[in-house]
């Protein structure tokens, strides 16, 4: 599939309704606690023209973070005081984490809100990066900014269900590894959802 017909394939993805996602869809056991607040969060799901249709920009997360330390991650985070909203935030993290510009970024909607298990609302922001740039990570915060192919993260078939203990209990998660990069978690699980909605 070609960079143009991927495009057609994310907007037509984005066009649709969904429900929301979280951490705990593979963990039906988990009962979560009513009234629980949310810290909303965005962040940029990125994809730029590669040498074989388009490429989705990651991060992996410096080691010696004290939260989620080398994991695979997009780009964003909470949303500041002086964000207008989750995509203002996701641009301006982006900008921060891998020196991408905001006005480079062609933005073509919204997938569906994700909770996280550390109690964020992540709004995942789809966008399209329609001039190149030269990666630069964030020292402290970003170990590496690689490319992972459309095709990848957009066929489910990629996709594997593993588990591990957590906090005593046996958690579920999608995994979605590419070459040297363990893609689990939160991640795995927006992007999920989006090849979900791209073979709809």
């Amino acid at each position: 599939m070609a960079a143009a017909e991927q495009q057609a394939a994310l907007c037509r993805a984005l066009s649709g309704g969904a429900e929301p996602s979280s951490d705990f869809d593979l963990n039906p056991a988990v009962v979560l606690p009513e009234g629980r607040k949310l810290r909303p969060a965005g962040v940029l799901v990125a994809f730029q023209p590669g040498a074989n249709g388009l490429d989705l920009v990651l991060t992996k997360r410096s080691s010696r973070l004290r939260h989620h330390p080398g994991q695979i991650a997009f780009p964003g985070g909470k949303v500041d005081a002086g964000d207008a909203d989750e995509t203002a935030a996701a641009l301006r993290e982006a900008h921060e984490e891998v020196g991408l510009p905001p006005g480079h970024v062609t933005l073509l909607g919204r997938l569906p809100v994700h909770e996280t298990v550390t109690g964020f609302l992540v709004t995942p922001v789809v966008g399209l990066i329609h001039t190149p740039f030269e990666p630069r990570a964030e020292p402290g915060e970003v170990d590496e900014v690689f490319a992972v192919p459309f095709a990848h993260v957009t066929d489910p078939g990629r996709f594997v269900i593993e588990a591990r203990r957590w906090r005593g209990q046996r958690r579920r998660y999608y995994t979605v590894p590419y070459g040297p990069y363990y893609i689990w978690g939160a991640t795995a699980r927006i992007l999920r959802g989006l090849a979900e909605r791209i073979v709809a």
